[in-house]
């Protein structure tokens, strides 16, 4: 996770909240949220390597399948749920949306954005894009809902949640000025403070 993404969302989480953090990868983000924040939480990821990656670093991690474990989690008395960079991997990302806003008060999402300009140069010269937020081939990634901003941000309008805030980064992982005059044109990734 870039170092300005990871800022972004230490800025959005609060001292000593309860945090779940669902895709959480090598626990990294969580580590500095413990770290920067005092936070009380634990990581879902269903990557083995990243697991044990995990469990090194001293992060509480659950292996589960988030699309099929989502409604195991009772509790509801989440600060904060996160789900970065994983969005697009799911099978149902507006289920997934709605259910991490009944398990916390708020939610952060980041997702990668289809609409860049140069996967639109890509998908026009019959080529799937591969950027360094989507590095995969098509036969290799774990993508499977590839969407835009404005996808992202009409599917949050549709479902009554409400973006509370929002910041889009560039391919230098700053948010330049062209990708906040159009995002879904110049912003690599999105990244989302969403609630109720």
């Amino acid at each position: 996770m870039a170092i300005k993404l990871s800022k972004i969302i230490n800025s959005w989480v609060p001292e000593n909240s309860k945090v779940i953090d669902f895709g959480c990868g090598d626990g990294s983000l969580l580590k500095e949220l413990f770290e920067n924040k005092q936070v009380l939480g634990y990581g879902v990821e269903i990557n083995d390597i990243k697991i044990e990656k995990c469990i090194e670093k001293g992060i509480p991690v659950i292996k589960l399948d988030i699309d099929k474990g989502l409604n195991d989690f009772m509790s509801s008395n989440f600060d904060l749920s996160i789900m970065a960079k994983s969005i697009q991997c799911l099978k149902n990302p507006d289920l997934a949306l709605n259910r991490m806003l009944e398990l916390s008060k708020r939610c952060v999402v980041t997702l990668p954005n289809l609409g860049y300009w140069r996967c639109r140069i890509n998908l026009a010269s019959g080529k799937m894009p591969i950027t360094p937020e989507l590095p995969s081939s098509w036969y290799e990634t774990e993508n499977i809902h590839l969407c835009t901003i404005k996808d992202f941000e009409n599917l949050c309008l549709k479902e009554n949640i409400r973006i509370k805030d929002k910041v889009f980064i560039n391919r230098n992982g700053d948010q330049g000025g062209l990708s906040k005059i159009n995002p879904n044109l110049f912003a690599v990734e999105g990244v989302y403070l969403l609630e109720r």
